[in-house]
């Protein structure tokens, strides 16, 4: 579905945001992407999407195909109509228009009306909250009601790829787990997913597969199983077993230690 080959962004001519990242989605897959602030994340996916360059940004080396065809050099509503979509960081909903309204612009982007209509009745199985709240404003909803309008409207074009941004972020963990299960019956749907964040643990609940950025570039990546029992990614992505904050600094600043010592052809990056 996405095959990224030696990307490389810059923001200006002196920053470079991503240099050398290779990574690949396969149709019926779901990518989760892993790293703290600045690690390149939100990067990613606004040079999927299309979109770096509305953040002064440029895809300065590489490219990136969706499904097969080159995107890094179209338009965002080109992007959109080949079939990959965006939910930005802190959704971003159109707050003066109803959910319905919301809900209608995302449409715009569906390659055809019939695609359109089988987009609502999917939004309205996936989310029954918002055909309740229909003729609501979008910025009365609470945060978990917005992040559920934000996936819902990028899925009304009828995306094959749904790249997300830190759909978690500031959701209480009983969202947090709700957003988790939805992001999988879209998967279960035929939908293949990028999923951005910080809260590892869902994450690489929800992916089959997962990459580790830091500064930039992929330090780790593999199957999410295998991320997620590695002691590096405990330490650093999941807590680790520390039973205090010295304890779990000092296995932070080990691991980075240990990793930038060895090998890691076991997920090579």
């Amino acid at each position: 579905m996405l095959s990224v080959r030696g990307l490389e962004v810059r923001y200006g001519r002196s920053v470079r945001a991503l240099e050398g990242i290779d990574l690949a989605v396969e149709t019926d897959g779901v990518l989760a992407v892993l790293g703290g602030n600045g690690a390149g994340k939100s990067t990613l996916l606004r040079a999927v999407s299309g979109t770096v360059r509305l953040h002064g940004g440029a895809v300065s080396a590489g490219e990136i195909r969706l499904r097969d065809e080159r995107i890094d050099r179209q338009d965002p509503a080109e992007i959109v109509r080949r079939g990959a979509v965006a939910v930005p960081e802190g959704r971003q909903v159109f707050a003066r228009m109803t959910v319905e309204e919301n809900l209608r612009a995302g449409g715009l982007g569906a390659r055809s009306a019939a695609v359109r209509t089988a987009a609502r009745a999917r939004v309205a199985e996936l989310f029954p909250v918002l055909t309740e709240r229909a003729g609501q404003r979008a910025g009365l909803l609470s945060g978990g009601e917005q992040q559920m309008l934000a996936i819902g409207r990028a899925l009304m074009s009828g995306p094959d790829l749904l790249l997300l941004d830190e759909p978690s972020l500031g959701l209480a963990p009983q969202m947090v787990g709700r957003i988790a299960r939805i992001v999988g019956e879209i998967h279960a749907q035929g939908t293949a997913v990028v999923l951005v964040e910080q809260n590892a643990s869902m994450a690489l609940e929800v992916a089959e597969s997962a990459v580790v950025l830091e500064v930039g570039r992929i330090a780790l990546a593999g199957p999410a199983a295998e991320l997620a029992a590695s002691d590096d990614v405990q330490r650093l992505y999941l807590g680790g077993h520390a039973e205090s904050e010295e304890q779990a600094e000092a296995e932070v600043a080990e691991a980075r230690v240990h990793r930038s010592r060895r090998s890691l052809s076991r997920w090579a990056g």
